[in-house]
């Protein structure tokens, strides 16, 4: 019985990164994904704007 306590703590983790990863795959794109694109478009023409203004 010892080498299942010890197998246990393994698979659990490897359980929940497994589905870490399947949760981050599943959530790239769809609906969200424009939300966030327009997110990174807007800080990325703010930090251009800013830039340009400092010149």
């Amino acid at each position: 019985m010892d080498y299942v306590s010890a197998l246990v703590p393994p698979v659990v983790m490897a359980a929940f990164f497994i589905a870490l990863v399947v949760t981050i795959v599943k959530s790239q794109g769809g609906a969200n994904k424009a939300k966030e694109d327009a997110a990174v478009d807007a800080v990325i023409a703010r930090a251009e704007a800013a830039r340009q203004h400092q010149k």
